[in-house]
């Protein structure tokens, strides 16, 4: 993450979402992705995975490409295509790189998943369990949460700064209406 945020700038708005493990990060984009394409915002998703992930099934012949070397390795069909490209002796993944990927593809918006501590426009999501801290009280990229109003606590609801939007979790509507009320607004390189 030693990039700085210019090198994420790009002329498509970008926003994280930002949560703990089990909060519902893709369970809230699998519900938002429709909702957005038909209200005419197509988003693209780029998703921080575990180190070893594999899309590719071993003995299919883009597999075997790929582990004889070939980088990257793209598969198509009329219907869609993979890239796959290895990244040896790199710790985390770059999402500079990533978006400028992502970007010459041109959706409306670029959805982030993971990558919590970039320098990134974020929507942050928050259940409260285990008396988790805010990254709104540390992060000043967080730009809205959305939380469980009945779960949080008014001591809890203190420690957020009053400037950030507060959404209700259970209400993918009015966290829709709020990412395309954003996007609109978005300005490329806008700092918090």
């Amino acid at each position: 993450m030693n990039e700085t945020v210019d090198a994420l700038a790009c002329d498509i708005p970008l926003l994280g979402i930002a949560a703990w493990s089990g909060t519902g990060k893709t369970t809230l984009l699998e519900t938002l992705l429709p909702r957005l394409r038909a209200r005419g915002w197509p988003a693209a998703v780029i998703k921080h995975a575990h180190h070893d992930f594999d899309i590719d099934k071993p003995g299919k012949d883009s597999h075997r490409l790929r582990a004889a070397g070939a980088t990257p390795m793209v598969v198509a069909s009329g219907r869609r295509f993979a890239l796959m490209m290895e990244t040896p002796g790199q710790q985390e993944p770059d999402l500079p790189a990533l978006v400028a990927q992502v970007a010459g593809l041109k959706p409306k918006l670029i959805l982030v998943e993971g990558f919590k501590t970039w320098p990134i426009p974020k929507l942050e999501l928050y259940r409260g369990e285990s008396g988790q801290a805010w990254a709104a009280e540390q992060d000043p990229w967080i730009q809205a949460v959305a939380y469980k109003p009945g779960l949080i606590s008014s001591e809890t609801l203190a420690r957020l700064p009053s400037r950030l939007p507060r959404l209700d979790l259970d209400d993918p509507e009015a966290i829709l209406a709020w990412i395309i009320d954003w996007a609109a607004a978005w300005q490329p390189r806008a700092r918090p």
